[in-house]
Protein backbone atom coordinates (compact mmCIF):
# COMPACT_ATOMS: atom_id res chain seq x y z
CA UNK A 1 0.00 0.00 0.00
CA UNK A 2 2.72 3.01 0.67
CA UNK A 3 4.87 1.78 -2.35
CA UNK A 4 1.79 1.97 -4.39
CA UNK A 5 0.70 5.40 -3.05
CA UNK A 6 4.19 6.55 -3.54
CA UNK A 7 3.97 5.73 -7.21
CA UNK A 8 0.93 7.50 -7.43
CA UNK A 9 2.14 10.61 -5.87
CA UNK A 10 5.03 10.16 -8.33
CA UNK A 11 3.23 9.82 -11.26
CA UNK A 12 0.74 12.47 -10.78
CA UNK A 13 3.77 14.97 -10.10
CA UNK A 14 5.14 14.05 -13.11
CA UNK A 15 2.02 14.25 -14.95
CA UNK A 16 2.26 17.90 -13.66
CA UNK A 17 5.30 18.79 -14.49
CA UNK A 18 4.44 17.70 -18.25
CA UNK A 19 1.38 20.00 -18.08
CA UNK A 20 3.43 22.79 -16.52
CA UNK A 21 6.38 21.88 -19.64
CA UNK A 22 3.33 21.76 -22.00
CA UNK A 23 2.64 25.92 -20.48
CA UNK A 24 6.48 26.44 -21.40
CA UNK A 25 7.67 27.58 -17.82
CA UNK A 26 10.65 25.61 -16.61
CA UNK A 27 11.46 25.67 -12.48
CA UNK A 28 15.55 25.14 -12.48
CA UNK A 29 16.56 24.16 -8.43
CA UNK A 30 19.96 25.46 -8.37
CA UNK A 31 22.59 24.43 -6.20
CA UNK A 32 23.71 28.62 -5.64
CA UNK A 33 22.39 32.30 -5.27
CA UNK A 34 23.84 35.05 -6.41
CA UNK A 35 25.58 37.78 -5.00
CA UNK A 36 24.17 40.37 -7.66
CA UNK A 37 22.34 40.55 -10.33
CA UNK A 38 25.42 43.33 -11.75
CA UNK A 39 26.87 41.00 -14.44
CA UNK A 40 29.74 43.02 -13.74
CA UNK A 41 30.26 42.35 -9.96
CA UNK A 42 31.49 39.05 -10.13
CA UNK A 43 32.76 36.48 -12.44
CA UNK A 44 32.34 33.40 -9.84
CA UNK A 45 29.59 31.11 -10.85
CA UNK A 46 26.89 31.90 -9.26
CA UNK A 47 26.81 35.79 -10.33
CA UNK A 48 27.70 34.12 -14.11
CA UNK A 49 24.87 31.58 -14.36
CA UNK A 50 21.92 34.42 -13.90
CA UNK A 51 24.08 37.19 -16.00
CA UNK A 52 23.93 34.82 -19.05
CA UNK A 53 20.59 34.57 -19.45
CA UNK A 54 19.89 38.49 -19.38
CA UNK A 55 23.00 39.98 -20.62
CA UNK A 56 24.95 39.06 -24.06
CA UNK A 57 29.30 39.41 -24.02
CA UNK A 58 31.15 39.80 -27.47
CA UNK A 59 31.50 35.84 -27.50
CA UNK A 60 29.85 32.91 -26.69
CA UNK A 61 31.25 29.32 -26.08
CA UNK A 62 30.01 25.95 -27.06
CA UNK A 63 29.81 22.63 -24.69
CA UNK A 64 33.81 21.94 -25.20
CA UNK A 65 34.94 25.87 -24.51
CA UNK A 66 34.92 26.56 -28.29
CA UNK A 67 34.41 30.32 -29.16
CA UNK A 68 32.06 31.52 -31.34
CA UNK A 69 30.75 35.02 -32.43
CA UNK A 70 28.07 36.83 -30.19
CA UNK A 71 27.71 40.57 -29.86
CA UNK A 72 30.95 40.58 -31.99
CA UNK A 73 30.89 39.19 -35.45
CA UNK A 74 34.02 39.21 -36.32
CA UNK A 75 37.32 40.77 -34.73
CA UNK A 76 40.59 41.79 -37.04
CA UNK A 77 44.26 42.11 -35.89
CA UNK A 78 45.36 45.19 -37.66
CA UNK A 79 48.81 45.05 -36.60
CA UNK A 80 50.14 43.92 -32.69
CA UNK A 81 48.81 46.76 -31.23
CA UNK A 82 45.18 47.42 -33.19
CA UNK A 83 41.85 45.63 -33.42
CA UNK A 84 39.23 46.79 -34.83
CA UNK A 85 36.11 44.54 -33.78
CA UNK A 86 32.73 44.76 -35.75
CA UNK A 87 29.23 44.13 -33.75
CA UNK A 88 26.06 42.40 -34.83
CA UNK A 89 23.62 44.55 -36.67
CA UNK A 90 19.72 44.68 -35.39
CA UNK A 91 20.40 43.78 -31.74
CA UNK A 92 18.35 45.40 -28.96
CA UNK A 93 18.38 45.56 -25.74
CA UNK A 94 15.20 45.03 -23.17
CA UNK A 95 14.07 48.30 -23.32
CA UNK A 96 14.19 48.37 -27.07
CA UNK A 97 16.95 50.78 -27.50
CA UNK A 98 19.81 49.26 -30.04
CA UNK A 99 23.08 48.08 -28.89
CA UNK A 100 26.18 51.09 -30.08
CA UNK A 101 29.65 50.95 -30.23
CA UNK A 102 28.92 53.34 -27.24
CA UNK A 103 27.52 50.55 -24.97
CA UNK A 104 30.20 48.13 -25.53
CA UNK A 105 33.25 50.96 -24.72
CA UNK A 106 30.89 51.66 -21.66
CA UNK A 107 30.80 48.28 -20.68
CA UNK A 108 34.05 47.85 -20.81
CA UNK A 109 35.94 50.46 -18.82
CA UNK A 110 32.83 50.09 -16.24
CA UNK A 111 34.33 46.68 -15.62
CA UNK A 112 37.79 48.21 -14.50
CA UNK A 113 36.06 49.60 -11.16
CA UNK A 114 33.51 47.35 -9.79
CA UNK A 115 33.35 48.08 -6.20
CA UNK A 116 34.13 45.40 -3.52
CA UNK A 117 33.83 43.01 -5.76
CA UNK A 118 35.45 39.57 -4.74
CA UNK A 119 36.33 38.70 -8.78
CA UNK A 120 36.73 41.21 -10.54
CA UNK A 121 36.86 41.56 -14.47
CA UNK A 122 39.87 43.93 -14.22
CA UNK A 123 42.06 41.04 -15.82
CA UNK A 124 39.88 40.81 -18.52
CA UNK A 125 39.84 44.43 -19.66
CA UNK A 126 43.34 45.40 -18.53
CA UNK A 127 45.25 45.48 -22.00
CA UNK A 128 43.08 47.88 -23.26
CA UNK A 129 45.16 51.45 -23.76
CA UNK A 130 42.07 53.27 -26.13
CA UNK A 131 39.43 52.68 -27.62
CA UNK A 132 37.41 54.46 -30.53
CA UNK A 133 34.07 53.99 -32.10
CA UNK A 134 34.58 54.04 -36.11
CA UNK A 135 30.85 53.31 -36.53
CA UNK A 136 27.27 52.65 -34.89
CA UNK A 137 28.59 49.55 -34.93
CA UNK A 138 32.67 49.21 -35.33
CA UNK A 139 35.16 49.81 -32.88
CA UNK A 140 39.05 49.95 -32.55
CA UNK A 141 40.79 48.76 -29.78
CA UNK A 142 44.42 50.04 -29.15
CA UNK A 143 46.45 47.68 -26.79
CA UNK A 144 49.43 48.74 -24.03
CA UNK A 145 51.13 45.47 -25.10
CA UNK A 146 50.80 43.31 -28.35
CA UNK A 147 47.70 41.06 -26.78
CA UNK A 148 47.71 37.89 -29.22
CA UNK A 149 43.99 36.70 -26.78
CA UNK A 150 42.55 39.79 -26.81
CA UNK A 151 39.28 39.04 -28.34
CA UNK A 152 39.53 35.80 -25.56
CA UNK A 153 39.75 38.25 -22.80
CA UNK A 154 37.09 41.41 -23.19
CA UNK A 155 35.02 38.84 -25.15
CA UNK A 156 33.74 37.37 -21.68
CA UNK A 157 32.89 40.66 -19.85
CA UNK A 158 28.97 41.29 -20.24
CA UNK A 159 27.78 44.03 -21.93
CA UNK A 160 24.99 46.70 -20.12
CA UNK A 161 23.32 49.07 -20.95
CA UNK A 162 24.84 52.72 -20.98
CA UNK A 163 21.97 54.77 -20.42
CA UNK A 164 20.39 52.12 -17.91
CA UNK A 165 24.00 51.58 -16.67
CA UNK A 166 25.79 54.78 -16.34
CA UNK A 167 24.60 56.36 -12.86
CA UNK A 168 23.19 52.64 -11.63
CA UNK A 169 23.62 51.32 -8.13
CA UNK A 170 24.26 47.70 -7.52
CA UNK A 171 20.75 48.07 -5.50
CA UNK A 172 19.20 49.39 -8.84
CA UNK A 173 20.67 46.02 -10.69
CA UNK A 174 19.33 43.59 -8.09
CA UNK A 175 15.89 45.55 -8.01
CA UNK A 176 15.57 45.42 -11.86
CA UNK A 177 15.98 48.80 -12.58
CA UNK A 178 19.25 48.64 -14.14
CA UNK A 179 19.12 44.74 -15.21
CA UNK A 180 18.36 45.53 -19.26
CA UNK A 181 20.81 43.52 -20.66
CA UNK A 182 20.48 42.32 -24.49
CA UNK A 183 19.66 38.23 -23.53
CA UNK A 184 17.30 35.38 -24.11
CA UNK A 185 15.58 36.57 -21.03
CA UNK A 186 14.65 39.54 -19.35
CA UNK A 187 14.90 39.60 -15.65
CA UNK A 188 11.47 39.91 -13.65
CA UNK A 189 12.79 39.94 -9.79
CA UNK A 190 15.27 38.18 -7.25
CA UNK A 191 13.88 37.16 -4.07
CA UNK A 192 17.30 37.03 -1.49
CA UNK A 193 16.99 33.30 -0.55
CA UNK A 194 14.80 32.02 -2.57
CA UNK A 195 14.31 32.85 -6.11
CA UNK A 196 14.80 34.95 -9.29
CA UNK A 197 12.28 35.00 -11.72
CA UNK A 198 12.88 35.82 -15.60
CA UNK A 199 10.73 36.17 -18.83
CA UNK A 200 11.21 35.19 -22.57
CA UNK A 201 12.78 38.12 -24.64
CA UNK A 202 10.79 37.45 -27.91
CA UNK A 203 12.99 39.96 -29.20
CA UNK A 204 16.45 38.24 -28.71
CA UNK A 205 18.56 38.26 -31.74
CA UNK A 206 19.99 34.64 -31.18
CA UNK A 207 17.66 31.14 -31.30
CA UNK A 208 14.16 31.61 -29.82
CA UNK A 209 13.52 30.20 -26.47
CA UNK A 210 10.88 27.42 -25.49
CA UNK A 211 10.04 28.98 -22.12
CA UNK A 212 7.66 32.14 -21.29
CA UNK A 213 8.94 31.81 -17.77
CA UNK A 214 11.91 30.97 -15.78
CA UNK A 215 11.98 30.45 -12.77
CA UNK A 216 15.33 29.63 -10.87
CA UNK A 217 14.67 28.34 -6.67
CA UNK A 218 17.96 28.24 -4.72
CA UNK A 219 18.36 24.85 -3.12
CA UNK A 220 22.11 24.89 -1.47
CA UNK A 221 20.96 21.69 0.34
CA UNK A 222 22.08 18.52 -2.13
CA UNK A 223 18.96 16.20 -0.74
CA UNK A 224 16.79 18.82 -0.59
CA UNK A 225 17.41 19.97 -4.44
CA UNK A 226 17.17 15.87 -5.64
CA UNK A 227 14.28 15.64 -3.49
CA UNK A 228 12.82 18.40 -5.63
CA UNK A 229 13.29 16.89 -8.87
CA UNK A 230 12.19 13.47 -7.56
CA UNK A 231 8.87 15.31 -6.50
CA UNK A 232 8.14 17.09 -9.62
CA UNK A 233 8.18 20.21 -7.80
CA UNK A 234 11.52 21.82 -10.33
CA UNK A 235 11.97 20.28 -13.60
CA UNK A 236 15.67 20.74 -13.97
CA UNK A 237 18.89 20.80 -11.26
CA UNK A 238 22.44 21.60 -11.33
CA UNK A 239 25.07 20.02 -9.06
CA UNK A 240 23.67 17.10 -8.78
CA UNK A 241 25.21 14.75 -6.23
CA UNK A 242 27.93 12.12 -8.11
CA UNK A 243 26.18 9.26 -5.31
CA UNK A 244 22.28 10.39 -6.21
CA UNK A 245 23.67 9.83 -10.53
CA UNK A 246 22.78 6.34 -10.25
CA UNK A 247 19.73 6.59 -8.58
CA UNK A 248 18.30 9.32 -10.80
CA UNK A 249 19.27 8.10 -14.30
CA UNK A 250 17.08 4.83 -13.08
CA UNK A 251 14.19 6.40 -11.80
CA UNK A 252 11.82 6.65 -14.87
CA UNK A 253 10.48 10.10 -16.33
CA UNK A 254 14.20 11.90 -14.69
CA UNK A 255 17.38 11.84 -16.59
CA UNK A 256 20.85 12.88 -16.22
CA UNK A 257 23.39 15.03 -18.29
CA UNK A 258 27.17 14.54 -17.39
CA UNK A 259 30.63 16.42 -18.86
CA UNK A 260 33.78 15.89 -17.25
CA UNK A 261 34.68 19.74 -16.89
CA UNK A 262 37.66 22.12 -16.90
CA UNK A 263 36.71 23.11 -13.13
CA UNK A 264 40.04 22.29 -10.95
CA UNK A 265 39.19 21.85 -7.18
CA UNK A 266 42.59 22.89 -5.61
CA UNK A 267 43.60 23.66 -1.37
CA UNK A 268 44.78 27.44 -1.91
CA UNK A 269 47.61 28.48 0.81
CA UNK A 270 49.20 31.19 2.61
CA UNK A 271 52.35 31.55 1.12
CA UNK A 272 52.39 35.19 1.00
CA UNK A 273 52.41 36.64 4.66
CA UNK A 274 55.15 36.06 7.43
CA UNK A 275 52.30 35.46 9.96
CA UNK A 276 48.94 32.93 8.78
CA UNK A 277 45.39 33.76 10.61
CA UNK A 278 45.24 29.95 10.99
CA UNK A 279 48.40 28.61 11.82
CA UNK A 280 49.68 27.93 15.31
CA UNK A 281 51.83 25.21 16.96
CA UNK A 282 50.94 22.30 18.60
CA UNK A 283 49.44 23.82 21.89
CA UNK A 284 46.97 26.15 19.42
CA UNK A 285 49.45 29.47 19.85
CA UNK A 286 50.36 31.91 16.33
CA UNK A 287 53.30 30.62 15.07
CA UNK A 288 55.68 33.71 14.48
CA UNK A 289 56.72 32.26 11.30
CA UNK A 290 54.81 30.77 8.72
CA UNK A 291 55.47 27.23 7.56
CA UNK A 292 53.38 27.82 4.15
CA UNK A 293 56.09 29.49 3.15
CA UNK A 294 58.34 27.12 2.68
CA UNK A 295 58.47 24.43 0.03
CA UNK A 296 59.06 21.57 1.31
CA UNK A 297 56.48 22.10 3.99
CA UNK A 298 53.59 22.69 0.79
CA UNK A 299 54.82 19.04 -1.12
CA UNK A 300 54.88 17.49 2.12
CA UNK A 301 50.86 18.64 2.82
CA UNK A 302 50.30 17.51 -1.12
CA UNK A 303 52.15 14.26 -0.55
CA UNK A 304 49.23 13.86 2.31
CA UNK A 305 46.95 13.99 -0.04
CA UNK A 306 44.90 10.43 -1.23
CA UNK A 307 43.39 12.43 -4.56
CA UNK A 308 41.82 9.03 -5.87
CA UNK A 309 40.66 8.31 -2.32
CA UNK A 310 38.80 11.50 -2.41
CA UNK A 311 37.40 10.94 -5.60
CA UNK A 312 36.24 7.08 -5.32
CA UNK A 313 34.96 7.85 -1.93
CA UNK A 314 33.44 11.38 -1.79
CA UNK A 315 32.79 11.76 -5.62
CA UNK A 316 32.05 7.89 -6.44
CA UNK A 317 34.54 8.75 -9.19
CA UNK A 318 33.46 12.24 -10.77
CA UNK A 319 37.00 13.63 -11.67
CA UNK A 320 39.80 12.86 -12.58
CA UNK A 321 43.00 13.74 -9.92
CA UNK A 322 44.87 17.18 -10.98
CA UNK A 323 48.38 18.13 -11.05
CA UNK A 324 47.79 21.49 -13.14
CA UNK A 325 45.70 24.07 -13.88
CA UNK A 326 43.67 22.65 -16.79
CA UNK A 327 42.38 18.94 -18.06
CA UNK A 328 44.06 17.32 -21.64
CA UNK A 329 42.27 18.76 -24.04
CA UNK A 330 43.20 22.47 -23.24
CA UNK A 331 45.76 24.04 -24.76
CA UNK A 332 48.22 24.61 -22.04
CA UNK A 333 48.14 21.34 -20.71
CA UNK A 334 51.61 19.53 -20.00
CA UNK A 335 50.93 16.10 -20.30
CA UNK A 336 54.50 15.27 -18.48
CA UNK A 337 52.74 16.95 -15.09
CA UNK A 338 51.14 14.05 -13.30
CA UNK A 339 48.95 14.48 -10.21
CA UNK A 340 51.19 14.42 -7.18
CA UNK A 341 51.43 10.68 -5.63
CA UNK A 342 50.36 10.27 -2.00
CA UNK A 343 53.01 9.82 -0.09
CA UNK A 344 52.65 9.84 3.93
CA UNK A 345 56.23 8.79 4.85
CA UNK A 346 57.68 10.98 2.79
CA UNK A 347 55.36 13.60 3.56
CA UNK A 348 56.78 13.39 7.40
CA UNK A 349 60.50 13.30 6.85
CA UNK A 350 59.92 16.24 4.50
CA UNK A 351 57.95 18.25 7.14
CA UNK A 352 60.66 17.66 9.48
CA UNK A 353 63.53 18.33 6.96
CA UNK A 354 61.57 21.63 7.07
CA UNK A 355 61.73 22.32 10.80
CA UNK A 356 58.21 20.72 12.02
CA UNK A 357 59.54 17.17 13.01
CA UNK A 358 55.87 16.86 15.13
CA UNK A 359 53.57 19.05 12.72
CA UNK A 360 51.91 22.26 13.00
CA UNK A 361 48.23 23.49 13.97
CA UNK A 362 46.18 24.60 10.80
CA UNK A 363 42.53 24.84 10.20
CA UNK A 364 40.84 24.15 6.81
CA UNK A 365 38.31 26.67 5.33
CA UNK A 366 35.88 25.70 2.63
CA UNK A 367 32.48 26.33 1.19
CA UNK A 368 30.01 23.87 1.84
CA UNK A 369 27.51 24.96 -1.61
CA UNK A 370 29.71 25.57 -4.28
CA UNK A 371 30.40 22.33 -5.69
CA UNK A 372 29.79 18.59 -4.98
CA UNK A 373 31.35 17.42 -1.70
CA UNK A 374 33.03 20.89 -1.04
CA UNK A 375 32.64 20.46 2.96
CA UNK A 376 33.14 16.90 2.90
CA UNK A 377 36.29 16.97 0.78
CA UNK A 378 37.91 19.42 3.53
CA UNK A 379 36.99 17.13 6.44
CA UNK A 380 38.68 14.51 4.36
CA UNK A 381 41.82 16.33 3.96
CA UNK A 382 41.47 17.35 7.61
CA UNK A 383 41.70 13.98 8.37
CA UNK A 384 44.71 13.49 6.21
CA UNK A 385 46.99 16.12 7.04
CA UNK A 386 46.12 14.58 11.15
CA UNK A 387 46.95 11.36 10.14
CA UNK A 388 50.27 12.74 9.10
CA UNK A 389 51.27 14.81 11.90
CA UNK A 390 49.43 17.84 11.93
CA UNK A 391 47.01 19.32 14.60
CA UNK A 392 43.62 20.04 12.67
CA UNK A 393 42.19 23.25 14.86
CA UNK A 394 39.58 22.91 12.79
CA UNK A 395 37.32 22.62 9.67
CA UNK A 396 34.93 25.06 8.85
CA UNK A 397 32.50 25.34 6.16
CA UNK A 398 30.39 28.73 5.49
CA UNK A 399 28.10 29.34 2.47
CA UNK A 400 29.82 30.24 -0.82
CA UNK A 401 28.54 34.08 -0.76
CA UNK A 402 29.97 34.34 2.49
CA UNK A 403 33.26 32.48 1.93
CA UNK A 404 34.12 33.84 -1.67
CA UNK A 405 34.45 37.42 0.16
CA UNK A 406 36.36 36.29 3.48
CA UNK A 407 38.54 34.75 1.05
CA UNK A 408 39.64 37.37 -1.65
CA UNK A 409 40.03 39.42 1.96
CA UNK A 410 42.60 36.69 2.67
CA UNK A 411 41.01 35.60 6.34
CA UNK A 412 42.13 32.11 5.57
CA UNK A 413 45.39 30.12 5.70
CA UNK A 414 44.85 27.15 4.03
CA UNK A 415 41.00 27.21 2.18
CA UNK A 416 39.65 25.07 -0.51
CA UNK A 417 38.69 26.73 -3.97
CA UNK A 418 37.73 26.02 -7.15
CA UNK A 419 38.56 27.95 -11.25
CA UNK A 420 36.70 27.08 -14.11
CA UNK A 421 38.47 27.39 -16.68
CA UNK A 422 36.33 28.93 -19.32
CA UNK A 423 38.56 29.93 -22.40
CA UNK A 424 40.42 27.30 -24.48
CA UNK A 425 43.41 27.99 -23.26
CA UNK A 426 45.43 28.16 -19.67
CA UNK A 427 46.15 31.89 -20.08
CA UNK A 428 43.58 33.42 -18.72
CA UNK A 429 43.20 30.97 -16.02
CA UNK A 430 47.03 31.26 -15.11
CA UNK A 431 47.06 34.94 -15.31
CA UNK A 432 44.16 35.53 -12.92
CA UNK A 433 44.88 32.38 -10.22
CA UNK A 434 48.88 33.07 -10.05
CA UNK A 435 50.55 35.73 -11.25
CA UNK A 436 51.55 38.65 -8.68
CA UNK A 437 48.01 40.63 -7.99
CA UNK A 438 48.05 43.83 -10.13
CA UNK A 439 45.12 45.34 -10.70
CA UNK A 440 46.76 47.94 -13.09
CA UNK A 441 48.10 45.05 -14.99
CA UNK A 442 44.93 43.49 -14.64
CA UNK A 443 46.48 39.95 -13.15
CA UNK A 444 46.17 37.88 -10.37
CA UNK A 445 42.66 38.51 -10.16
CA UNK A 446 41.83 35.94 -8.42
CA UNK A 447 45.43 35.56 -6.70
CA UNK A 448 43.96 35.09 -3.33
CA UNK A 449 46.51 34.05 -1.47
CA UNK A 450 48.84 36.96 -3.20
CA UNK A 451 51.80 34.38 -4.23
CA UNK A 452 53.98 36.29 -6.25
CA UNK A 453 56.98 34.86 -8.11
CA UNK A 454 58.70 37.44 -10.65
CA UNK A 455 60.17 34.94 -12.59
CA UNK A 456 56.64 33.06 -13.48
CA UNK A 457 55.35 36.97 -14.52
CA UNK A 458 57.76 36.93 -16.73
CA UNK A 459 57.40 33.63 -18.08
CA UNK A 460 53.69 34.33 -18.71
CA UNK A 461 54.33 37.79 -20.05
CA UNK A 462 56.01 36.09 -22.78
CA UNK A 463 53.34 33.52 -23.73
CA UNK A 464 50.45 35.94 -23.47
CA UNK A 465 53.05 38.41 -26.11
CA UNK A 466 53.19 35.46 -28.52
CA UNK A 467 51.03 35.47 -32.13
CA UNK A 468 52.03 32.20 -32.83
CA UNK A 469 49.66 29.54 -31.55
CA UNK A 470 52.38 26.41 -31.37
CA UNK A 471 54.73 28.74 -29.67
CA UNK A 472 52.29 30.40 -27.27
CA UNK A 473 51.18 26.67 -26.01
CA UNK A 474 54.61 25.67 -25.32
CA UNK A 475 55.31 28.40 -23.84
CA UNK A 476 52.39 28.56 -21.37
CA UNK A 477 53.44 24.95 -20.71
CA UNK A 478 56.99 25.71 -19.70
CA UNK A 479 54.87 28.30 -17.56
CA UNK A 480 53.06 25.85 -16.13
CA UNK A 481 55.57 23.56 -15.33
CA UNK A 482 57.10 26.02 -13.47
CA UNK A 483 54.96 27.28 -11.65
CA UNK A 484 53.09 23.97 -10.41
CA UNK A 485 56.65 22.67 -9.26
CA UNK A 486 56.75 25.73 -6.82
CA UNK A 487 53.23 24.60 -5.33
CA UNK A 488 51.26 27.84 -4.38
CA UNK A 489 48.00 26.10 -4.50
CA UNK A 490 47.79 22.25 -4.41
CA UNK A 491 46.08 20.69 -7.34
CA UNK A 492 43.23 18.45 -6.18
CA UNK A 493 41.00 17.34 -8.87
CA UNK A 494 39.09 18.35 -11.94
CA UNK A 495 35.43 17.35 -11.27
CA UNK A 496 32.59 15.25 -13.35
CA UNK A 497 29.72 17.52 -13.48
CA UNK A 498 26.22 16.32 -13.75
CA UNK A 499 22.69 17.86 -14.46
CA UNK A 500 19.51 16.04 -14.31
CA UNK A 501 15.87 16.85 -15.60
CA UNK A 502 12.50 15.44 -16.82
CA UNK A 503 12.25 13.41 -19.76
CA UNK A 504 10.27 15.93 -21.86
CA UNK A 505 13.22 18.30 -21.30
CA UNK A 506 17.07 18.37 -22.66
CA UNK A 507 19.92 19.81 -21.43
CA UNK A 508 23.48 20.65 -22.77
CA UNK A 509 26.00 19.71 -20.46
CA UNK A 510 28.84 21.71 -20.78
CA UNK A 511 32.15 22.15 -19.57
CA UNK A 512 31.66 26.02 -18.56
CA UNK A 513 29.52 24.17 -15.52
CA UNK A 514 26.80 26.82 -16.92
CA UNK A 515 22.95 26.35 -15.80
CA UNK A 516 21.04 28.45 -17.71
CA UNK A 517 17.39 28.12 -19.45
CA UNK A 518 18.98 28.78 -22.90
CA UNK A 519 20.62 25.54 -22.71
CA UNK A 520 17.48 23.69 -22.07
CA UNK A 521 14.87 22.79 -24.12
CA UNK A 522 11.50 20.96 -24.79
CA UNK A 523 11.31 17.67 -25.81
CA UNK A 524 9.05 18.26 -28.96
Amino acid sequence: MVRKSFFLATAASLLLAVTAANAANLIVGSSTEPSSIDPQFSRTGNNQNIAMQVFDRLLETDTTIGIHPALAVSWTNIDPLTWHVKLREGVKFHDGSPLTAEDVMFSLTRAKNIPNSPAPFSGNVASIDSMKALDDLTIEFKTKKPTPDFIEQVGFVYIVSKKAAETATIEDFNSGKAAIGTGAYKFTSWTPGDNVTLTRNDAFWGKAQDFDKVTIKFISNDASRVAALRSGSVDLIDAVPPGDVKTITATSGLQVYSIPSARLIYLALDTARDQSPFVTDKAGKPLEKNPLKDKKVRVALSQLINRQLIIDRILDGSGEAAGQLVPGGVAGNDESIEAAAYKPEEAKKALADAGYPEGFGITLHTSNDRFPGDSEVAQALGQMFARGGLKVNGVVAQPYNVYTKAASAQEFSAFIFSLGNSTPTSATGLRNLLMTNNKEAGTGSFNRTRYSDPVFDGMMNEAMAEFDPEQRIQLLQQATKYVFADMPVLPLYWQKVHWAGKANITYDANMTEDTSATLAKLVK
